[in-house]
């Protein structure tokens, strides 16, 4: 079960990029985690063509994270108690 999990679904009648998208996904911060993200797209390659229109698109996001370190700041749990 994730710490974090986050969905968002966006749609477009009509869409065009006037270049190629550059996108990324990170997780910053300190302590071991696993992460996952995925995107599952309606009417929009995975690689978009700049110029090209596309129509009636829709983007639903998905992004989940769970720490699977010790906390830091020596914690053992989620109760505040020391190690």
């Amino acid at each position: 079960m994730p710490d974090i999990s986050f969905r968002s679904t966006v749609g477009a009648d009509r869409l065009r990029f006037a270049e190629q998208p550059r996108t990324a996904v990170r997780f910053p911060g300190t302590g071991g985690r696993e992460s996952t993200s995925h995107s599952d797209r309606t009417h929009l390659p995975d690689r978009v063509v700049p110029g090209e229109e596309y129509h009636d698109v829709t983007v639903a996001y998905r992004l989940a994270t769970r720490l699977t370190g010790r906390p830091e700041g020596g914690r053992s749990d989620a109760d505040g108690t020391d190690a």
